[in-house]
C-alpha cells in the first residue's frame, strides 16, 4: 500500500501596525499644533462671547458696590476687570482669526436664526468693559471714541436684523423669534447707559427706545408661542434666563437717563424680579438641559448681574430693609453662580471646545 505524502506549503504572515503609524503621526509637536488651533477655530462661535459678557458685567457690578460702599475693598474689582480685559482680547483674536481661516462658517453663523443674535455679544461686552473700566473717565475722548467704535457694529447688525423681520418674507419675526433675540435688546439698553452716562441725553434715548420697543415686540411674539419659539433646542434653555435679562437692563439704562431710579425704572425692575421668579419656580424647565456641561450655562450669569445691579440701584434709592435684603439676595446669589460657572468650565475644559451641533443643524426653521 502507497502512503500518501502530503505537499507541505509554507506560509509567510506579516503583520502590520497601523495604531502604531497612527500614533506616530501626532508625537511631532509641529504637526500637532497647527490641528489643534484649527480644531478650535473651527469650534469657536459667538456663542462664547457669553463668557466674557458674565466677566465684563461682574466687573461692572463690584465697581458699582465699590463706589457706593467705600468700605469694600476695590482690588476684586480691580482683578475681575483685568480677568474680563484678558478673556475678551483672547476671544476677539481667535474669532478675527476664525472669520479669516473659516470664513464659511461664520457666513453660516451669520445666517442662523439663534447664531446671529450672538454677533452682538462681543459688542455687549465691549461697551461693558468701557463702563467698568477703573481708570477711564466718561467724559475723556478716548472713552467717546470706544464708545462709538463698539456701538457701530450694533447699529449695523439692527438695520440688518429688524430689516430682515420687516421685509423678508422668510425671515418674519414670527418666525425667526427665539430667546435668544433678546440678546439684540440687551445690545441697544446696554449702548444706551453708556450714552447716558457721557451725558448724551438724545442719543441715550434713541438707542433706549429702539431697545425697549423691540423687547415689547419680541416679547410678545414669543409669548404666544408662534413658531420660532418651538424651534429652540433643549440645550439652550439657560439662554431663557434672557426674559429677565432685558428689562433689568432697561432699568438700569433709564436709571441714568433720568438721573434718578424713578417710576419707569422700577416698574422695570419688577418685571425683571417677576419673570425671575416665574422661572426659579419651574424647575423642570431645565432640567434637560444641566444633565451635560455647555458653554450656554454662562447664561445664567449675566442676566442675574444685570438683576443684581438693578437692585442695587433700588436700593440706594429706597433705603429700606426689603430693598437692603433684595441687594444683599441678588448680589449674593450673582457671585454664588459666576463662581460655580467658571468652576465648571474649568473642570470641563475639553467638553467646552467641542463644535457646537446646534448652530451648524439649520440655517433657519423652515429648514428644519
Amino acid at each position: 500500500m502507497e502512503s500518501l505524502v502530503v505537499p507541505c506549503q509554507e506560509i509567510q504572515i506579516k503583520i502590520d501596525y497601523p495604531i502604531s503609524r497612527k500614533k506616530r503621526k501626532y508625537t511631532n509637536l509641529a504637526d500637532a499644533e497647527p490641528i489643534v488651533l484649527m480644531s478650535v477655530l473651527s469650534s469657536l462661535h459667538a456663542g462664547y462671547f457669553r463668557i466674557s459678557l458674565s466677566l465684563c458685567s461682574q466687573a461692572l457690578l463690584w465697581k458699582t458696590m465699590v463706589h457706593l460702599h467705600s468700605d469694600l475693598p476695590s482690588m476684586p474689582s480691580y482683578l475681575l476687570w483685568y480677568l474680563a480685559l484678558a478673556t475678551q482680547v483672547s476671544l476677539c483674536f481667535l474669532y478675527a482669526f476664525k472669520c479669516i481661516f473659516f470664513f464659511d462658517l461664520v457666513k453660516e453663523e451669520f445666517s442662523h436664526y439663534i447664531g446671529v443674535n450672538y454677533l452682538y455679544a462681543p459688542s455687549i461686552s465691549c461697551l461693558l468693559l468701557l463702563q467698568s473700566a477703573p481708570l477711564l473717565e466718561p467724559h475723556s475722548v478716548l472713552y467717546q471714541t470706544l464708545f462709538w467704535l463698539f456701538t457701530a457694529p450694533i447699529l449695523t447688525l439692527d438695520t440688518k436684523l429688524y430689516g430682515q423681520w420687516f421685509t423678508t418674507e422668510k425671515r418674519f419675526l414670527s418666525i425667526m423669534a427665539n430667546p435668544a433675540s433678546q440678546v439684540s435688546v440687551i445690545a441697544n439698553l446696554v449702548a444706551a447707559r453708556g450714552a447716558a452716562e457721557m451725558g448724551w441725553r438724545e442719543c441715550a434715548l434713541c438707542l433706549f427706545s429702539l431697545g425697549m420697543v423691540h423687547y415689547l415686540v419680541i416679547f410678545v411674539t414669543l409669548y404666544q408661542r408662534l413658531p420660532g419659539g418651538n424651534n429652540f433646542p433643549t440645550t439652550l434653555r439657560p439662554v431663557f434666563f434672557l426674559f429677565f435679562a432685558a428689562p433689568a437692563t432697561g432699568s438700569l439704562a433709564w436709571n441714568y437717563i433720568s438721573g434718578t431710579f424713578d417710576t419707569v425704572a422700577k416698574m422695570l425692575f419688577f418685571l425683571s424680579l417677576f419673570i425671575f421668579v416665574s422661572l426659579v419656580c419651574r424647575p423642570t424647565l431645565l432640567k434637560k438641559s444641566i444633565k451635560r456641561f455647555n458653554v450656554a450655562w454662562w447664561a445664567y450669569s449675566f442676566p442675574i448681574t444685570f438683576l443684581a445691579l438693578d437692585s442695587v440701584q433700588y436700593a440706594q434709592e429706597v433705603k429700606d430693609h426689603v430693598a437692603s435684603a433684595l441687594m444683599f439676595i441678588f448680589c449674593s446669589i450673582s457671585v454664588l453662580i459666576f463662581l460655580g460657572v467658571m468652576l465648571l468650565t474649568a473642570a470641563n475644559g475639553k467638553r467646552l471646545l467641542r463644535r457646537d451641533p446646534v448652530l451648524w443643524s439649520a440655517t433657519a426653521p423652515n429648514d428644519r
